[in-house]
């Protein structure tokens, strides 16, 4: 499988039809609350969306540029302007492991 053209930060907003990338655009086809969602899983979801992006690497240069305040950006998750690794859940941890 061939790995799609890397494109610039002026280019995305030059896109009327992503089609003209040869892959789709997951942000633009799918709906974009998935890219904002609250649960861990959602987020991990919207993260690998972005895997096959052609604009992956564009979105998020363009996202650490504006800093922007939250949501998954490139594949990255944003959390008050900064990358973090994972996305916690709700609520006080665990005061103790749960064995599985």
């Amino acid at each position: 499988m061939a790995h799609p053209p890397e494109v610039s930060l002026m280019q995305i907003t030059a896109f009327d039809d992503t089609e003209t990338l040869g892959a789709p655009i997951p942000c633009r086809s799918l709906d974009p609350e998935v890219f904002f969602a609250e649960t861990p899983a959602d987020v991990e979801y919207a993260k690998t969306l972005c895997g096959t992006c052609p604009v992956k690497a564009a979105c998020l240069q363009g996202a650490l540029e504006r800093r922007e305040p939250w949501g998954v950006w490139g594949g990255e998750l944003f959390v008050q302007g900064v990358v973090v690794a994972r996305k916690r859940p709700r609520g006080r941890p665990r005061k103790s492991e749960v064995v599985a």
